[in-house]
């Protein structure tokens, strides 16, 4: 039996990569021979499905993970309305708690090796008046990998978030760079910017550049990500 790992990934904005990052470290680690599930605590927007609500982030989790669980385990509050989990919960009247959450993934660490944790939004996004998505995480007290969307501002995003994540005692476990547009100026220069800083600076590995990709799947992704670096966190 493999010592039990996890890891938190969060990223510098909504719709940047979390994820296809996600799916693709999943699917890197079900190839190594862990048993790997993803979980997503959290997740805003949902469509019928054969009579049942399902949000396209957690199925995709579920399809590149090779262990198994309830809905209820793996993704504990799905809103139907696409907004901020804060917004989305108080339209539909529910509460978001991040003991139940904690009791949630205590669970799935019964089942599996690996557990990739993915977040919503950006690493401080709301959950209530008082605790936001950095609680939840500081609460995991798991190793963080930052997906940061190569566009324009990424360079403040990204290390404003490194500072943050730093700032609740939590581990960088490395970053990604994940191409969020089909073309960025600069693309390069903003990628060794951001390792002189995140990786030499912060001791954080880039674990990988992930292209524009026409057809983003986690196969495809998976062939730019480097976990050595990660797996020795």
């Amino acid at each position: 039996m493999k010592n039990s790992l996890a890891f938190f990934v969060t990223g510098t904005d909504t719709e940047i990569g979390k994820t296809l990052v996600s799916t693709a470290l999943l699917h890197s680690l079900v190839q190594r021979g862990w048993k790997s599930i993803g979980m997503k605590p959290v997740a805003s927007g949902a469509l019928m499905q054969d009579g049942v609500w399902c949000n396209d982030d957690v199925m995709a989790l579920n399809a590149a993970s090779n262990v198994k669980a309830s809905a209820q385990l793996i993704n504990p509050y799905l809103f139907k309305l696409p907004a901020a989990p804060h917004i989305a919960a108080e339209k539909e009247n529910q509460t978001i708690a991040l003991a139940t959450i904690l009791d949630c993934y205590q669970q799935l660490t019964t089942r599996a090796e690996v557990i990739i944790v993915e977040g919503v939004g950006g690493f401080r996004v709301p959950f209530n008046a008082h605790e936001d998505s950095a609680d939840m995480a500081q609460q995991l007290n798991l190793p963080v990998i930052l997906v940061v969307g190569m566009r324009l501002g990424c360079i403040n995003h990204a290390l404003l978030t490194a500072e943050a994540i730093v700032a609740r005692d939590l581990t960088l476990a490395g970053w990604v760079a994940n191409s969020a547009q089909e073309e960025m100026a600069y693309l390069s220069e903003n990628v060794a910017a951001l390792r002189e800083r995140l990786s030499t600076q912060m001791s954080a590995p880039l674990l990988g550049c992930i292209p524009w990709l026409e057809k983003p799947t986690a196969v495809a992704a998976a062939k730019y990500l480097d976990l050595s670096a990660m797996m020795e966190s």
